[in-house]
């Protein structure tokens, strides 16, 4: 079986940021942006996931938690597409409903080869300990985007900030885990197409 991993580093004038997965290990999951906040959301992605993630991010976080936050959302959604390799026998599509006490969020992703957000919630509480709240839908849009997936994230109810942004972070992971989990009765990839670009 071809090895489903990728190591990704992308350098700018704003950010430093590597990304390391292995879609069929659960371990290590390692995360440091200097963001608290958004390193546990994107542990709970790994875990919940179930695929290995090293995440090193060094931003200016002197100015914000803008650049960090949307640059990571590049390289970990390039980092996935180029471990699915040519999506061959990937189920392509997930969904999962997770509660997180009172909010309840509903994920949809199809790795469809093309990119397209649909990001429906509202985040009262502008900060999260050093995040903007309002970098969120950012890296999800980044993440869409270099993944080439269509995702949609819809919060059905919810009061709590911290509650909504967590309950989107894993249910994104057990999305993303049945979307890319290999079944033996698909032979090539689940498109009539023949194609997922």
């Amino acid at each position: 079986m071809i090895k489903r991993q990728a190591n990704i580093i992308r350098n700018t004038g704003e950010t430093s940021v590597s990304v390391e997965v292995n879609l069929d290990n659960a371990t290590p999951i390692e995360v440091n942006t200097g963001i608290g906040y958004f390193d546990h959301m994107l542990t709970l992605l790994a875990v919940h996931g179930r695929f290995s993630l090293q995440i090193n991010a060094k931003g200016d976080l002197d100015v914000d938690s803008h650049h960090t936050v949307e640059d990571v959302g590049i390289v970990l959604g390039q980092a996935i597409l180029q471990a699915l390799g040519d999506k061959t026998g990937i189920e392509r599509y997930g969904h999962q409903f997770v509660p997180m006490d009172e909010a309840l969020v509903r994920v949809v992703i199809d790795l469809s080869g093309r990119s397209y957000l649909v990001f429906q919630s509202e985040l009262s509480a502008p900060q999260l300990g050093a995040l903007e709240t309002e970098t969120i839908p950012d890296f999800w849009q980044a993440f869409a985007d270099n993944l080439r997936a269509n995702v949609h994230i819809t919060e059905l109810y919810g009061r709590n900030t911290h509650h909504k942004i967590e309950a989107m972070f894993k249910a994104t992971g057990r999305a993303l885990r049945q979307a890319i989990t290999i079944n033996p009765d698909i032979k090539g990839v689940n498109s009539s197409k023949g194609l997922l670009a």
